[in-house]
């Protein structure tokens, strides 16, 4: 069913559309769920998505890309024990209506916990349960969390076959991993026996992350390895392979789709104050050169940002937050390190006001 090279997404025509454009993908339509175990499947209709990034990907964030084009998200990982211990972790997991289809990222050292915390946001409505084995926070080892589990695979797997017990069968469930722990044979050993296990346990897909856990973000991301993952399991019926490093831009996607032979990309830190990237990637879908945005453009989602901020987290909160977004959208500005500094002396939502207004200029009113 899938393209050569692919993991079996029935991927339609593709042609290399001019030098920018990596890749015209025409009718692309990606699907996560075994519908032969009876799971629900989400169908997407390009081949991307918003990963779960720490401190950054709320509601918020989620919501402005999908508003620019991204059809799926996940949230940043969350740990199991905030969510079983009620309060403010479980309020954070609540779903707005329009955040959807999204899968909630969920981080633990103990497969009854972890399982536990799965079960809670099956019953908050997330559409797709993804198990994060690729966090390589240093302090998160001390738990023997995230990707530290690589290391440990029979624990990772007793985490894994808790959580898709614990789950309705018609939710699916996903893997984020990293290639490895290290570079060595025997870490290489312990991916492979973690990620047959989850197939073997009847989840829906993986994403992995093309550096090691030891790399943490050092380096490149290895897509090489990536590809050989692909190749090793493109023949598992109903089982989407993403990948995930070194997206930097939205023809990036493309490139790595090319090179790698996944179903679709993960695209993490090159989205920090720049949806537009989702844009991009559906102008070269299209056939179409990805544009930059205008200026007006960055001022009007800077605004429309901090506003679905306020309203998620209060406005005290929120100009803290988005002092951070705004360092990372100053890069689209014509004087990038101006406005970059500006923000980073902004000190409350005042300040942070007249740094748009300065840089970025006033909204038109409609009938000016």
């Amino acid at each position: 069913m899938g393209e050569p090279g692919g993991s079996g997404m029935g991927w339609p025509t593709k042609a290399v559309v001019g030098k920018t454009c990596h890749a015209r993908i025409i009718a692309v339509m990606v699907t996560l769920g075994k519908s032969s175990q009876g799971q629900r499947v989400v169908k997407l209709d390009a081949p991307f998505y918003q990963a779960g990034l720490a401190g950054y990907s709320d509601a918020a964030m989620r919501l402005v890309a999908r508003r620019h084009g991204c059809p799926f998200a996940v949230t940043e990982a969350m740990l199991d024990m905030f969510l079983i211990n009620g309060g403010k972790g479980l309020d954070d997991a609540r779903l707005d209506d329009a955040d959807h289809p999204i899968a909630g990222q969920l981080m633990g050292s103990h497969p009854a916990e972890i399982a536990a915390g799965a079960k809670i946001l099956a019953d908050l409505g997330y559409d797709v349960i993804d198990i994060n084995l690729a966090c390589p926070v240093k302090k998160i080892k001390k738990k023997c969390r995230g990707g530290h589990l690589l290391s440990d695979p029979d624990e990772a797997i007793a985490i894994l076959d808790a959580v898709r017990q614990a789950v309705p069968a018609e939710i699916p469930t996903t893997v984020k991993l990293r290639r490895a722990s290290d570079d060595t044979v025997e870490a290489e050993r312990n991916f492979h026996r973690i990620f047959e296990r989850v197939i073997e346990l009847g989840y829906a897909g993986s994403t992995v992350h093309g550096r090691t856990v030891e790399q943490k973000y050092n380096g490149p991301s290895r897509w090489p390895a990536l590809r050989a993952i692909v190749d090793t399991y493109r023949d598992v019926p109903e089982f989407t392979i993403g990948g995930s490093g070194d997206i930097w831009e939205a023809a990036d996607i493309f490139r790595m789709i090319e090179q790698t032979g996944v179903d679709w990309v993960s695209v993490a830190r090159g989205c920090i104050g720049n949806p537009w990237l989702f844009t991009q990637a559906r102008a070269i879908m299209a056939g179409q050169p990805p544009c930059p945005p205008t200026i007006d453009q960055q001022r009007d989602v800077l605004l429309e940002h901090f506003h679905l901020s306020v309203q998620l987290h209060g406005e005290e909160p929120a100009s803290r937050m988005m002092r951070k977004f705004g360092i990372k959208f100053s890069r689209h500005h014509a004087d990038p390190d101006a406005v970059k500094n500006a923000f980073i002396t902004a000190k409350c939502t005042a300040d942070w006001h007249a740094v748009i207004e300065h840089f970025y200029g006033s909204p038109v009113s409609v009938g000016d």
